[in-house]
């Protein structure tokens, strides 16, 4: 093997620039199902592979210790990714950089950063926003409940100030480093205009949570977010299986992101990379699939007595959320087929109680004037079939309604 062939195989190029320039420069740009499956991997057939490999390495030896240094001073002035071999896992992994690659693929930005946890990415924000003195954050409710304590709570030193879209604009001041939406929030999948949203940040970055909808349904970048958040746990992963958050943005902010990571270390697994790369594949099949099955199911509910109201988004998705008529703990003991647990975005389908669970951490007056109320129920639609899914459901229903003698 001669050495630039040994080069190519011992540091591969996750983002398979030249190849893909070479498909945009040719006119045939590719359809996000094609992405899902080629981006990060674009350079696996040159190196004579199939599956991308996982890279377990915590540390990389380097003989040359001045070039060394240069390239950690490099990445201290910039947080941009050191070219050449990589130096250290908390630096950055080649596994985790194509599951990177990849997301940033599909969310149509110049960059994304891969982190622990959903939260993690989120908090890597604050605190990159509050390292320019810029602690003071919009948001609008409802939001998971874990970043709506984050927010409120000021744990990291942050202020928060609560708002309906339309007041965004007169709640900026000089001091706001962000603002954050949901849509379809979590739990109520209430949706927002995020281009008129955008519009009113005027210069503050605007965070979308794109959670629920993923890149298959909507690209906030777009519609003039900067910043796009995903608690890739969920529909990226796609299987229940892997922990995990990222942050889909432009090059200059994916650098302090980058810094933020390393400081504090809430860096990806590089087993949990390559799991979140698999799930990409097949990201676009499966929200579709599991998105129609929740359509129909929403219509069933909709027309059901048993249920006071549902919710379902307009741009669809695989979430419903429904509130009954009856005790909604009820339909949470009576389901048989459909899993009883928090999270969501997996094949198989789950549901929980939001008041109890997701949102308990919440204020109850907050929670309520969010829409998130007592009997409201948050169910993640699977692949399941949609008769056995409706079957399980209405018996859990029936169980549900309070019978008075």
């Amino acid at each position: 093997m001669d050495s630039a062939a040994a080069s190519t195989r011992a540091y591969p190029d996750p983002a398979g620039t030249q190849a893909y320039d070479d498909v945009r420069t040719s006119g045939a740009p590719r359809a996000l199902a094609t992405e899902a499956v080629h981006a990060g991997r674009d350079d696996l057939a040159r190196q004579g592979l199939h599956a991308p490999p996982i890279d377990l390495s915590t540390t990389y030896p380097s003989y040359d210790s001045r070039a060394e240094a240069a390239r950690i001073d490099a990445f201290a002035a910039t947080g941009a990714e050191p070219e050449g071999p990589p130096v250290y896992g908390r630096l950055g992994n080649p596994t985790v950089a194509r599951f990177e690659t990849a997301l940033a693929r599909l969310e149509g930005t110049g960059s994304a950063v891969a982190f622990a946890s959903g939260m993690a990415a989120l908090s890597a924000v604050l605190l990159a926003r509050a390292s320019l003195g810029l602690r003071h954050v919009v948001a609008v409710r409802p939001l998971y409940g874990c970043s709506d304590h984050l927010l409120t709570a000021g744990l990291l030193g942050s202020e928060v100030t609560w708002t309906d879209p339309a007041g965004i604009a007169d709640a900026l001041r000089p001091d706001t480093g962000l603002v954050m939406v949901e849509s379809p929030a979590n739990p109520t999948l209430a949706e927002v205009d995020l281009r008129a949203v955008a519009h009113s940040c005027g210069s503050v970055p605007l965070l979308v949570d794109n959670t629920f909808a993923t890149p298959v349904l909507q690209r906030p970048a777009e519609q003039g977010a900067r910043l796009v958040l995903h608690s890739a746990t969920k529909y990226l992963g796609g299987h229940g299986d892997v922990l995990a958050g990222v942050v889909a943005c432009d090059e200059e902010f994916a650098g302090l992101l980058r810094q933020i990571r390393f400081a504090t270390g809430g860096v990806l697994h590089p087993l949990a990379g390559y799991l979140l790369l698999r799930g990409l594949s097949t990201l676009p099949v499966r929200v579709r699939a599991a998105s129609a099955t929740a359509a129909e199911l929403a219509r069933r509910l909709a027309a059901d007595p048993r249920v006071a109201r549902v919710h379902y988004p307009r741009i669809g998705g695989a979430m419903v959320a429904f509130e009954v008529h009856g005790d909604p703990h009820e339909v949470i003991a009576g389901v048989r087929l459909i899993t009883p647990a928090v999270s969501l975005g997996s094949v198989d389908t789950l549901i929980q109680h939001p008041a109890s669970i997701s949102h308990r951490i919440v204020g109850a007056q907050e929670r309520r004037g969010a829409g998130v109320s007592d009997r409201l129920l948050r169910m993640s639609v699977g692949l399941e079939d949609v008769d056995d899914l409706w079957t399980d459901l209405d018996g859990a229903l029936n169980g549900s309604v309070v019978t008075v003698s």
